[in-house]
């Protein structure tokens, strides 16, 4: 039986987008802190609605990195419900194995309720309460963990111990709403075991209680926590990434692939999922950055975060075609 390539650990859910114009966004005078608003009381008129079945941080990792032809599979818990029954059906359909889909009785599976606003999204979010054991799993060669809910604490203990014990599993982290809240000293073990790991700017500054946006600082600052390697991603600014193993001093700079997006959601997932699994597919970091944000590009054309979702080769196509300076660089070289 073929080893799995990488193995997601996450919450999985329904994301039903509920696109509406009839609202506004506040921000601050330096468009930070930003806030959806409709008129309190009201009853508001939206344009459409749209179900997007077994998504979620960890979900869309493992389509990813089926599409690009690893050995994917995903653990996650499901209620004995009807989607959750459509929700392994569809990540059958995308080559993911589900042997580790727990199906939990008495329990609905996740459902999301995403406000599609212009091209950006808030999710209103409720993770059931699943048993969270890891079980009897067989190593696979990576873990990519992801969003969790907020009674996982004993679980995240019980991934860190596992892969303690078998050292040669290598660990992408990309952290979800409850494991930023819980801190960084709660989640230490699993921070120092971090191969790679992948954020964004603000939540950078969340998990290290930091004010400056500067990107060395926040890259250090994740460093002395333990990854060995720090990805951070700034939306449409581009993104950095620094191998703080083997070389700590230099810092990569990748813009965005030119596009126009259509809707945000999963842009981040397939960023972070893509440049693991090039990485597995043998491609060094500097390549493999030129690769995720192709993939971002397409997931954002599209509704929802996986349809979007690319093969190697279609990613190479594009890579063919893309501008002169689409190409990782030093920061400030």
């Amino acid at each position: 039986m073929l080893q799995t390539d990488i193995l997601s650990i996450g919450d999985i859910t329904t994301d039903a987008f509920i696109k509406i114009s009839n609202a506004e966004v506040h921000c601050d005078i330096d468009k930070q802190n930003c806030k959806l608003c409709v008129n309190f009381g009201d009853k508001i008129p939206y344009d459409s609605v749209t179900l997007v079945k077994a998504v979620g941080n960890s979900a869309n990792a493992a389509v990813s990195a089926a599409r690009l032809g690893l050995n994917s599979a995903l653990l996650a818990y499901v209620g004995d419900d009807e989607n959750g029954k459509d929700d392994i059906e569809i990540l059958k359909k995308n080559n993911v194995d589900t042997k580790y889909v727990r199906v939990e009785e008495g329990k609905k599976t996740n459902y999301h309720y995403v406000l599609w606003y212009d091209v950006d999204r808030t999710i209103l979010v409720k993770h059931e309460s699943f048993s969270y054991e890891l079980g009897d799993i067989e190593p696979p060669k990576w873990i990519y963990l992801s969003s969790l809910g907020d009674n996982t604490l004993d679980f995240h203990i019980q991934i860190a111990d596992y892969i303690e014990k078998n050292p040669n599993i290598k660990l992408a982290f990309q952290p979800g709403t409850f494991q930023i809240k819980i801190g960084k000293e709660a989640l230490k073990k699993i921070y120092s075991q971090t191969e790679i790991f992948f954020c964004n700017v603000e939540e950078a500054q969340l998990i290290l209680s930091e004010s400056s946006r500067a990107i060395p600082v926040l890259v250090k600052g994740i460093a002395s926590l333990g990854p060995k390697t720090v990805v951070i991603t700034d939306g449409f600014a581009g993104a950095y990434a620094c191998d703080t193993k083997n070389d700590a001093e230099t810092i990569w700079f990748m813009p965005v692939y030119p596009h126009t997006p259509i809707e945000r959601t999963g842009a981040g997932d397939a960023f972070a999922s893509t440049i693991v699994s090039a990485i597995i597919l043998g491609k060094t970091l500097q390549d493999a950055l030129t690769w995720a944000p192709i993939n971002s590009m397409s997931v954002v054309q599209k509704v929802g975060a996986q349809e979007g979702l690319l093969s190697k080769t279609e990613i190479e196509n594009y890579l063919a075609k893309a501008p002169e300076d689409y190409k990782p660089s030093k920061l400030n070289s």
